[in-house]
């Protein structure tokens, strides 16, 4: 199996704090985002390749932040500007033919936290068949819920309807951005794309596979992070710095 860190986005919401650096290595609780996430792979014994994909304003951080990381590999997708992105699915698309990746594949967006075994979600997966999974949360409040892809599920766990930031959500059950693909479905993300499907959000294509493949969801509690704002920023550094004993703080700054 291989992993796919998605860090190609320039986190528009969080300027100036991403004028010069990748949201994915802001630190929170002490270490870059995307430590924490790398951390959780490690934990998957059957993930031998891990793959970051970013942009050419940051690629070169990302390569010296991996020089500290065995097994890593770091892919520019080429652009520049939020302008001339590849989005989410465009990015996977990209690294699955960089890489020549014909394997299962877990993908994790850089800027989504959890604390859940990746293992155990492995394990689920495995006992589906020839099918993909999304692990989803609930949040628990209809208002949350519209700002998130929203899943409904059968008695076996397969995801029979998925609607992309509904304004009136039919539950609080949410796709998070942490995905496992068959490598039969693999080749299915140039499908998507070459039919012209939107490239930008990544939960859009599993909108898409599961009209046509067998797509499981994987539900997980405990904390779940999305990272889009300052506001979120702030909380998640609180929250990794109590877990790790150093003392919050009421205002995110970086550390110099």
């Amino acid at each position: 199996m291989k992993a796919i860190i998605l860090a190609g986005g320039y986190a528009t919401r969080l300027r100036p704090l991403t004028d010069g650096l990748s949201k994915c290595l802001l630190p929170v609780g002490g270490k870059p985002m995307v430590d924490w996430i790398l951390e959780r792979i490690r934990e998957v014994e059957a993930i031998d390749d891990v793959h970051v994909v970013t942009n050419s304003r940051f690629a070169q951080d990302f390569k010296h932040w991996a020089m500290l990381n065995d097994g890593v590999t770091v892919h520019d997708d080429g652009t520049s500007s939020n302008d001339d992105r590849l989005g989410a699915v465009g990015d996977i698309a990209f690294t699955l033919e960089r890489a020549e990746i014909d394997d299962d594949v877990l993908v994790v967006a850089g800027d989504n936290l959890f604390d859940y075994d990746l293992g155990g979600y492995v394990a689920f997966w495995r006992g589906k068949g020839v099918a993909s999974a999304v692990a989803v949360h609930d949040v628990g409040d209809l208002g949350l819920a519209s700002q998130y892809g929203i899943v409904e599920v059968a008695g076996d766990d397969r995801i029979v309807d998925f609607v992309e930031k509904p304004a009136e959500p039919p539950s609080t059950l949410a796709a998070t951005a942490t995905y496992i693909y068959h490598r039969e479905h693999v080749p299915l993300v140039g499908q998507y794309l070459a039919d012209g499907n939107a490239p930008d959000q990544s939960g859009s294509f599993i909108e898409w596979l599961q009209t046509r493949e067998p797509v499981y969801a994987y539900r997980f509690s405990g904390s779940w992070l999305d990272i889009g704002d300052r506001e979120q920023l702030l909380a998640a550094d609180n929250l990794l710095r109590r877990a790790q004993g150093l003392p919050e703080r009421s205002e995110y700054q970086l550390e110099i």
